[in-house]
């Protein structure tokens, strides 16, 4: 599924325009990245968690030459499924 047809569903879910369900969405996803981005955690029960996970700095290796690399520590973000979204698909 991918956004066009995401909306399409949220607007016939919902009984909003698709228009609205398009800002609906936007707010939503602009909302969780703004959160993440200030490191917080963002829970929706039944659903699933957002938050950001730490990655260290490390050593890597390049597979084309076999040199050693440094990989810089990084922060990327992270969904962790609920209890009922994952019963919900077993």
């Amino acid at each position: 599924m991918n956004k066009t047809e995401l909306v399409a569903a949220m607007a016939e879910e919902s009984g909003l325009s698709k228009k609205d369900a398009e800002k609906a969405l936007k707010a939503f996803t602009d909302t969780v990245a703004d959160a993440l981005k200030k490191g917080d955690k963002v829970q929706l029960v039944g659903f699933g968690t957002f938050e950001v996970s730490e990655r260290g700095a490390r050593t890597g290796r390049n597979p084309q030459t076999g040199a050693t690399i440094e990989i810089k520590a990084s922060r990327t973000p992270k969904f962790k499924a609920g209890k009922a979204l994952k019963d919900l698909i077993r």
